[in-house]
């Protein structure tokens, strides 16, 4: 028992290795191939760039198609229109649930969770169906509407609702007594007080919404254009494949993520801990 005890630490750091390198090796991977020329990269994928090299990147930003332009300005633009429509009316629908204590609430938070639940897949062809019934198909207005619905609405409200259930009553009732209306007391009193909530659904929706693939492809079409994910699998062809210019492009589109992590990260470790600091 003893020799059990002892070993259960070193297997606890072995599995959790190997758990990192799981993550990390793909990205480990994108950085160093980013650098390096295509007979490097067919020859030791995993070596690191000695000695690096740019003309990767500068093949990436000097296409023709402007891909990575076109695809990095029409992924930005179907983030920050679907995020800024999605964390109003989210937080909204939060505010009215976290006030209300009858079996509806209930209810409608379990018809959100089935919305976790399902696959996104599942309900990509009914969501076309729909786009090309209001005329929306093939066009961004619809790619952003088809993000506000689904897993992006149903993680949102969660979120929220579990941050403003934690505002006291005492100060909803102080803001009524000064005349405060509904929407006034949402947005300028409770909204402030929720503001890792805000940041932990901007950085989870944009990170899904920047890296979804099956919505862009189907929705847009390969003639409407494409964003940045879309963009990636115009880069490999049916017979070869530059794999030099394909991770340049890779390391190209996570770079605006990373930075807008970067410029956020104290509000979502705010929003991560919170739960533990109350």
């Amino acid at each position: 028992m003893t020799a059990i005890r002892r070993l259960r630490p070193r297997v606890r750091v072995v599995v959790a290795a190997a758990v990192i390198l799981v993550f990390v090796a793909p990205i480990y991977l994108m950085i160093v191939n980013a650098f390096k020329a295509q007979p490097d990269i067919l020859r030791s994928p995993v070596a690191p760039p000695l000695p690096p090299t740019w003309q990767n990147l500068g093949t990436a930003l000097s296409r023709p198609d402007n891909l990575i332009q076109l695809g990095l300005r029409n992924s930005l633009v179907t983030v920050v229109c679907s995020v800024a429509l999605l964390i109003p009316l989210s937080a909204a629908f939060s505010f009215y649930l976290s006030r209300r204590r009858t079996r509806a609430r209930a209810a409608v938070l379990a018809l959100l969770a089935a919305g976790l639940m399902i696959p996104p897949q599942v309900i990509l062809l009914p969501t076309i169906k729909i786009l090309t019934w209001f005329g929306l198909d093939h066009s961004y207005p619809g790619l952003i509407l088809s993000n506000l619905g689904g897993g992006y609405l149903s993680f949102a409200v969660f979120v929220y609702v579990g941050f403003m259930r934690s505002v006291p009553e005492e100060v909803i009732q102080a803001a009524r007594l000064d005349g405060a209306g509904g929407v006034r007391i949402w947005w300028q009193i409770v909204m402030p007080l929720v503001r890792p909530a805000t940041a932990t659904v901007a950085i989870f929706s944009s990170l899904w919404i920047w890296n979804d693939f099956l919505n862009p492809l189907f929705i847009l079409g390969p003639l409407q254009g494409q964003t940045i994910t879309t963009g990636l699998y115009l880069t490999i062809g049916q017979y070869s494949v530059d794999y030099g210019q394909l991770f340049g492009i890779m390391f190209l589109a996570a770079i605006v993520p990373v930075l807008g992590y970067l410029a956020v990260q104290k509000q979502f470790i705010a929003g991560l801990t919170a739960g533990s600091s109350k």
